[in-house]
């Protein structure tokens, strides 16, 4: 398979020190869940742009279906260019670069055996253009929701953000349950968590720091979630209604997550934006 060598490009900046502490992140997930499942392995993809297109660079895949996580994909993209003229819409800073832009982030979607394991998704990404900022977030989606759980993660994420700046949490937190909302059906997708975009307070090493801590709360706080209650006993009925909610979910990431409008305006690989689809679902 091809590699992706994160230094290839000199126009990626900052990307450079991002991409090598997401691959690290993804990398250390890896070795948690495989342990967490005892049994399953990661399949890992890495993926390039084949010669003369008009973005460079790929991602590295890696999904795992196994006996606790029905599936997980833990991806890492880190792709630059010329956006297209809808993405050049859709990215701050764009028009002035020329359409010249870096991008690289993590994102991970695990959707699980037992339907008492809450479905959780993290991403944390940094975009170039002519600025940079950085993203992220998680949210948790459980489809029997319980007061421990919700409590433990949101107070794992607060942490975080309380070691940025005092009011973090409270504005990323709401901005997660604007965001994380299904208008046609009118109800959240799940129990929240934080969620920021567009983040680029001045001082980029800060931020930079803040961005780590949210994807080492995740690696803290949900492998202690799913061992908890990945072996709680389920009936027919109460995996019925984990499919109905995860239907809710592929509702959400078609037609109103950016990072799958982003997939599809920047002409990434869809295997990898679509990776947060489950395996199965089901409407009544």
């Amino acid at each position: 398979m091809n590699t992706i060598t994160p230094t290839a490009d000199p126009e990626t900046g900052f990307t450079v020190e991002a991409v090598k502490f997401y691959r690290d992140l993804q990398e250390r997930i890896i070795v948690a869940f495989e342990e967490l499942d005892g049994g399953g392995k990661f399949e890992r993809n890495d993926w390039t742009r084949e010669p003369g297109h008009r973005l460079k660079g790929g991602g590295y895949m890696r999904v795992m279906r196994g006996k606790v996580f029905e599936k997980v994909g833990v991806n890492v993209s880190h792709v630059w260019g010329t956006a297209s003229e809808q993405g050049i819409a859709q990215m701050p800073g764009a028009k002035e670069s020329g359409g010249k832009f870096a991008a690289c982030g993590i994102s991970l979607v695990a959707h699980m055996a037992n339907p008492f394991v809450p479905t959780v998704h993290m991403n944390i990404r940094s975009m170039a253009t002519s600025k940079t900022w950085l993203g992220g977030g998680a949210d948790l989606t459980p489809t029997f929701p319980f007061d421990e759980d919700t409590a433990d993660f949101h107070a794992s994420l607060k942490q975080a953000c309380d070691g940025y700046r005092a009011d973090a949490y409270k504005e990323y937190k709401e901005w997660c349950d604007k965001y994380f909302y299904l208008p046609h059906r009118k109800e959240p997708r799940g129990v929240g968590g934080i969620f920021f975009d567009d983040l680029d307070s001045g001082n980029q090493a800060a931020d930079f720091v803040f961005q780590r801590s949210v994807g080492e709360a995740f690696l803290d706080i949900y492998p202690r979630i799913v061992r908890r209650r990945k072996d709680m006993p389920f009936t027919e009925a109460d995996r019925d209604a984990q499919l109905v909610k995860r239907g809710r979910y592929v509702e959400f990431n078609l037609v109103y997550d950016r990072g799958t409008k982003f997939g599809f305006v920047t002409d990434a690989n869809p295997e990898a934006y679509l990776m947060s689809m489950p395996p199965v679902a089901k409407w009544p």
